[in-house]
């Protein structure tokens, strides 16, 4: 069974709380793959709450100007895009704004619905120079990832100015691997996992649900018996040639590297195979912690798995 232990949490600002996770033991190379696999849901999977479109009194489009306001509609737009929600709606909702003081104007100015929470109600929208009446409603939909304005155009009422909704409580994901601190053996290491939420949701929570999603989604795989057959005798079989494939596309965990090569090209920035065959052995040499013996066990691993070596220093 996987231990999870926190080893650092802080609320910076209410739209961004960190913690940092300690994970593990896996076996050598799985705790990799299940940190990809983590932060591709953390990413992507997480349903939150996100601003879709806004209706303004008297506006027609996103270029015009609103008496007495400080900002144009574009930049009301953007400050409205800014503002985090969190709760559970089944269906998109609306929430309403109006004033007339001269001053200025935050989210927490917005008359929500019951089932819907601010999570910074400070977060700035416009400043009225002079008494006047402004006057917006506030489209709210719950979602995952991030779809733009001209994505979400056709969808909204009559009248609505869309905004760039991002569902996506999960702002940044990072994580590295490390041997296993509870084990003497090399076989064994660690996943540290870093996870910046915009506060709709805790970390916890949020590294939690992405476990589930994947366990069910794992739940459903089935693999059906296949019947094989031998190809025709006037059917070529071409070998698959790896040093066909864009570079690019080939992540360096397939050189099954120790933890601490793998860990020193990750910190240097080098993710695939296109990236690595910019360096020679000496441009190596000269990454922090990463000595002969890493620089060997990369040029062996390249030359063993997919028949290329690294560049020649001028």
């Amino acid at each position: 069974m996987f231990q999870v232990q926190c080893l650092k949490f802080e609320i910076s600002e209410p739209t961004e709380i960190y913690s940092k996770y300690l994970v593990g033991p896996f076996l050598k190379g799985q705790s990799t793959t299940i940190g990809n696999a983590l932060r591709r849901v953390l990413l992507s999977n997480l349903q939150g709450l996100a601003i879709a479109g806004v209706r303004m009194k008297g506006i027609n489009h996103e270029f015009s100007t609103i008496p007495n306001v400080k900002e144009d509609v574009v930049d009301i737009l953007l400050n409205v895009k800014q503002i985090v929600l969190k709760g559970d709606v089944a269906e998109p909702v609306l929430a309403r704004l109006s004033t007339k003081k001269a001053g200025i104007v935050v989210a927490g100015d917005i008359e929500l619905p019951n089932s819907v929470i601010l999570v910074d109600p400070q977060q700035y929208i416009a400043t009225l120079t002079a008494e006047s009446n402004l006057e917006m409603e506030f489209l709210i939909a719950k979602g995952q990832n991030y779809f733009t304005s001209d994505e979400l155009d056709y969808m909204l009422p009559e009248r609505f100015l869309a905004v760039d909704a991002l569902f996506m409580p999960v702002i940044k994901v990072n994580f590295f691997v490390e041997t296993s601190r509870n084990n003497l053996s090399f076989d064994c290491e660690s996943l540290i996992l870093e996870i910046w939420t915009n506060g709709s949701i805790m970390p916890d929570q949020a590294l939690s649900s992405s476990a589930e999603i994947l366990e069910n989604t794992f739940g459903l795989f089935k693999v059906a018996k296949t019947l094989f057959s031998t190809p025709s005798s006037n059917v070529e079989v071409k070998p698959k040639e790896r040093k066909s494939e864009h570079l690019e596309t080939i992540f360096i965990e397939e050189l099954e590297l120790s933890v601490r090569a793998y860990n020193c090209l990750k910190r240097a920035n080098v993710h695939t195979l296109s990236d690595l065959l910019k360096y020679s052995v000496d441009d190596l040499l000269e990454f922090k912690n990463f000595g002969q013996k890493s620089a060997d066990e990369v040029c062996e691993n390249l030359k063993a798995r997919f028949d290329l070596d690294l560049a020649k220093q001028p």
